[in-house]
């Protein structure tokens, strides 16, 4: 939902590199142009989703035999004795969030700013993350750890992180995706 909630922020940081100045109207709009081309993109990423839960599923089926007793739940899933699990499970889930986070890291950027389609969006992002892995790796981290830190005030932090990393986002996409 980040990249989505992020559009506006993309549309204002798009007018300031312009030299023009941004506007809360055409930021709330911003979505408009592009409708269709990010609803085929959010549902390439549902789809994407529900491979993963799936995945978590089939992970937590194949490791216990009954539902665990829902008294003291994560006591137990964290135990010693679940190692095994719990490392199948973060790689499973790692796997599929980083191929999400390939997929749209400048996906969104790139669909408001040329209005492309979201197949070559994606595929961009992908080629994107493949050219720079350090520097994809290392923002990805910087995300999820600000992303993490900013939710333990209540998430009031996400007010102040949003916004940065959208603007971050914004510059990021203009330096690693050329101009067309």
């Amino acid at each position: 939902m980040g990249p989505f909630l992020c559009l506006g922020l993309y549309d204002a940081s798009r007018a300031l590199q312009r030299g023009q100045r941004p506007s809360l109207r055409a930021s709330l709009a911003a979505w408009r142009p592009t409708k269709g081309t990010m609803a085929i993109f959010a549902g390439m990423l549902l789809i994407l989703e529900m491979l993963w839960g799936r995945a978590s599923l089939v992970v937590f089926a194949v490791t216990f035999n009954t539902m665990p007793n829902t008294e003291h739940l994560l006591a137990q899933l964290f135990s010693a004795e679940n190692l095994e699990f719990l490392i199948t499970y973060t790689l499973v889930g790692g796997v599929f969030a980083g191929l999400i986070f390939v997929t749209s890291v400048v996906s969104i950027p790139m669909i408001l700013d040329r209005q492309t389609d979201a197949i070559s969006a994606g595929l961009t992002s992908i080629r994107a993350s493949l050219q720079n892995p350090g520097v994809m790796l290392w923002w990805g981290a910087l995300i999820t750890g600000l992303v993490g830190l900013s939710m333990l005030p209540w998430f009031a932090g996400l007010f102040v992180a949003g916004p940065v990393v959208g603007h971050a986002t914004w510059h990021a996409y203009r330096q690693i995706v050329p101009a067309a």
